[in-house]
């Protein structure tokens, strides 16, 4: 490469190595083609580039270029450890001219006979997104037009990286979110339901969710929950949640004990993690549903021809916030033939112009004794109508109604 490029001429460069957008190509793959340019381009003999894997705060290679084994092999690399991880501590350019076990951790970097190298940080805004790197296998002076053409060509990648980065997350997210919520409803004698679950448009898919199933003894639980957090990581935690109380709900006869186990289980294995939920169990009279609140707000219930009133139920401390083991509490909501009882998550009922407890008696007010369907649709139209929620809003509504004698 010319020693004397120019701001213009390095952007010509650029250009050259990044080439034509090939959209039938996948991001790996565009990254290989273009690692196999850079190293035309810049006469060196190996290109790679690391992605930054926050949970575990380490490089993991890849795509490469002359080095193709570093993909293969799955090499990684902590940052702040060796080569790679000096450029990713830093965020800032690194230049070797001697590669031995006292400057890279990767051993394949001096078995493969690399004598100089340069490395760049990839960053898009202000995240970390990788490390591109390349080596030479002469003695060789990366001058700063190397550096600056280098770390253009880093920035143009790392905006890709990102780019699909967000979109597997998006993807995966909703993947996992249609997994966990129940396919269909349960067919109960003595009740119907009704939900609806709606990804917000600020925050998209999160960790809300809402579970129905059987229990020995022909009874039933209900569960309402809330993950802090938005995106994979919460949808994640979410799913084991959501397993967890369900294995503890075999075991347990009383809600407020379920959660108890759920909100141990949280502190020891979802460290930081936060979740409210509700849970209630509904007996084989269907006549009650016994209740325990994790920091969840309170469901609403309507008796035919009444308004719809707030539970009245302590709201116990979340899953995952609390030291110790506090005692939990439960209460019985009675349910009359007919009646509705509705929970729902805080993307209904909270707005950045309305308060959650404004939103809440307005709920309140919304929901009448009725087909759950219907108290469904009623209340996303009164409460959601033609603004998209800012959060993510999960809703379940179910009411009582006689069994014919016999039947």
């Amino acid at each position: 490469m010319s020693r004397s490029l120019d701001a213009h001429g390095r952007l010509q460069q650029l250009e050259s190595i990044i080439g034509a957008p090939a959209e039938h190509l996948g991001l790996t793959e565009l990254l290989t083609e273009t690692l196999r340019r850079l190293r035309e381009a810049m006469a060196v003999d190996t290109a790679t580039v690391l992605r930054y894997q926050a949970n575990g705060r380490q490089l993991v290679a890849t795509a490469a270029a002359g080095i193709e084994e570093e993909v293969h092999q799955g090499v990684r690399v902590p940052v702040g450890s060796g080569f790679a991880g000096r450029v990713a501590l830093e965020r800032a350019p690194v230049i070797l001219d001697h590669v031995d076990e006292t400057t890279v951790v990767n051993s394949l970097l001096w078995e493969r006979g690399l004598r100089a190298m340069l490395g760049v940080p990839m960053v898009a805004g202000s995240e970390l997104v990788g490390v591109l790197h390349v080596g030479s296998v002469t003695p060789r002076r990366f001058d700063e037009t190397e550096v600056a053409t280098l770390q253009l060509l880093a920035d143009r990648l790392a905006m890709a990286v990102q780019v699909e980065a967000l979109e597997e997350n998006r993807t995966a997210t909703m993947a996992l979110q249609h997994s966990l919520l129940p396919s269909s409803l349960p067919e109960v004698p003595g009740l119907s339901f009704g939900t609806r679950y709606v990804p917000g448009a600020e925050t998209g898919l999160g960790g809300d969710w809402y579970d129905l199933f059987s229990l020995p003894g022909d009874r039933l639980g209900v569960v309402m929950g809330d993950v802090s957090g938005h995106g994979l990581d919460a949808a994640v935690i979410m799913g084991r949640l959501r397993s967890a109380l369900r294995a503890y709900a075999l075991d347990c006869e009383s809600p407020a004990e379920v959660l108890t186990k759920l909100d141990r289980k949280a502190n020891h294995f979802e460290h930081g993690a936060m979740a409210t939920v509700a849970y209630g169990i509904i007996g084989p009279g269907r006549e009650a549903l016994t209740l325990s609140l994790a920091g969840h707000l309170p469901p609403v219930f309507a008796r035919p021809g009444e308004p719809g009133r707030l539970v009245d139920a302590p709201p116990d401390p979340p899953i995952g916030l609390t030291i110790g083991e506090p005692e939990r509490r439960t209460t019985v909501v009675e349910l009359p033939q007919e009646g509705v009882l509705v929970f729902y998550t805080d993307g209904l009922v909270e707005r950045r112009d309305r308060p959650v407890d404004v939103g809440m008696r307005k709920l309140a007010e919304t929901v009448r004794a009725g087909d759950p369907e219907r108290v469904c649709a009623q209340v996303m139209a009164k409460m959601i109508g033609n603004r998209a929620a800012q959060d993510d809003v999960a809703l379940l509504a179910l009411r009582r109604w006689s069994v014919p004698a016999g039947g």
